[in-house]
């Protein structure tokens, strides 16, 4: 069973009290179904537990321990139960646009507000029951994060491609009026819910505000894998740009009106666009990082900063820079800038073209390593390569298509380097300046 204790951690005041293998039952009388309701079960200093040996044998234990800290328990899931999966085909779902023979973690879709809470994922509210929605608002689960798209219901439902999720509005205004936080991401169709329906969108969150405090506004990614798909078109310059103009104008409203203009678009949207990433102040508390919203411009102001306030010794050893076609001229500039302080920096910026996925799809992220490898096999790249960590997957060394850290390396014959997302690791890699403990991921 999920519930199922795996560890109990030397700071538990559980320790010696419950054993691994025991299931938690209940938390002062209350059953505990997942995790949600253990951390909010569990808040109290004092506690009565009730935990099931694997004989089935109930016993009670008495806990105190200080008001919000974790009782230190480790379980066989982390959710404690299976997490939920997405019940939507959404038109420009980018998991149906992956190649076969990809690992299958990649093709599940989950759709669970209890991830929304703790890691940041985006749901849909589409698979919510009565029972759950009324526990989001009774257990104060906030801030969680909602992919509305549309709020006119007709079009979400074929957005969604879902009849459900023609309840999208009516399910975020209850929240709201239940106390519930919410940041927003709209992802943007030309064609479909962009123009006066984008507007329409806006218009209908923006009163909800501050319970919806911020929204991003995606462009949609297109794959070349899309046979039998909703046939939806990519952005160009001209659209992206008046997209880009519709929500600075209403976002201008909402900063007078509200004090915030809630509405974001993406750096890739300016990118598309051709147009510069706007100031540093224009992100306020830069709330949809996630999400690739001022992402650049932050990597800026830090990237910056620490050259100003950092006195470094640079080792001069030649090095490259590997990322998506988008940023890699905005790289080029901060290397540029560089170069300015420490004369002896010796780097180059690749742009790598997007071939695994098709060349509409140019952020970084998405950049595998078959791609990386061939387009820089037998180029001049220095002793370290340089790639941001947003390329492998979360705490590990592999790629999208599980290409691995160290094959690369062998490869290409070249030390690999991911790099986090501050400006300050930015220049601590380039000048040479990091150890092994410094690195998003430590390779061995």
């Amino acid at each position: 069973m999920s519930s199922v204790i795996k560890n109990i951690e030397k700071h538990s005041p559980l320790l010696h009290k419950v054993k691994a293998g025991d299931r938690l039952i209940s938390i002062n009388g209350k059953e505990i179904a997942d995790v949600l309701d253990y951390k909010f079960f569990s808040y109290d200093t004092r506690l009565t537990v009730v935990v099931e040996s694997p004989e089935g044998r109930r016993r009670t234990v008495k806990v105190k321990k200080s008001a919000g800290a974790d009782l230190g328990i480790e379980f066989e899931t982390y959710l404690m139960d299976k997490a939920k999966s997405c019940r939507n085909h959404c038109v420009f779902c980018f998991v149906d646009q992956l190649p076969k023979g990809m690992r299958k973690t990649l093709y599940f879709k989950d759709d669970d507000a209890r991830l929304s809470f703790l890691t940041g994922n985006y749901i849909t509210l589409t698979n919510l029951s009565e029972r759950e929605i009324q526990r989001i608002i009774d257990l104060r689960i906030s801030p969680i994060n909602v992919s509305v798209h549309a709020t006119e219901p007709e079009l979400r439902a074929k957005l969604l491609g879902n009849k459900e999720a023609a309840r999208g509005y009516e399910l975020i205004c209850r929240l709201a009026e239940g106390g519930i936080t919410m940041n927003c991401q709209i992802v943007c169709c030309p064609g479909l819910n962009d123009g006066d329906a984008l507007s329409k969108t806006m218009e209908d969150l923006a009163v909800l505000y501050p319970k919806v405090g911020s929204v991003s506004v995606v462009p949609v990614g297109l794959t070349k894998h899309r046979e039998h798909l909703y046939p939806l078109n990519p952005f160009n310059e001209e659209n992206a740009g008046e997209t880009i103009d519709r929500i600075n104008a209403f976002g201008n409203q909402c900063l007078e009106k509200y004090g915030s203009r809630i509405f974001f678009p993406s750096d890739e949207m300016f990118l598309k666009a051709g147009r510069p990433i706007p100031e540093d102040e224009y992100y306020e508390d830069y709330a949809q990082l996630e999400n690739g919203v001022g992402l650049l411009r932050l990597l800026q102001e830090e990237f910056l900063s620490a050259l100003e306030n950092e006195e470094l010794n640079c080792d001069g050893v030649p090095f490259s820079i590997a990322t998506g076609v988008s940023a890699a001229p905005f790289l080029e500039k901060l290397l540029v800038t560089a170069k300015e302080k420490y004369d002896n920096i010796n780097g180059k910026v690749f742009a790598i073209r997007n071939d695994f996925f098709g060349h509409t799809i140019d952020v970084a992220g998405l950049v595998t390593g078959r791609d990386l490898i061939s387009q820089l096999r037998g180029r001049e790249i220095g002793r370290r390569l340089l790639i941001p960590q947003c390329m492998l997957r979360h705490g590990e060394g592999v790629f999208l298509d599980d290409v691995t850290i160290e094959e690369t390396e062998r490869e290409l014959q070249v030390e690999v380097i991911p790099v986090g997302q501050e400006g300050e690791d930015l220049l601590l890699a380039m000048t040479g300046n990091f150890s092994e403990t410094d690195l998003a991921y430590p390779k061995r």
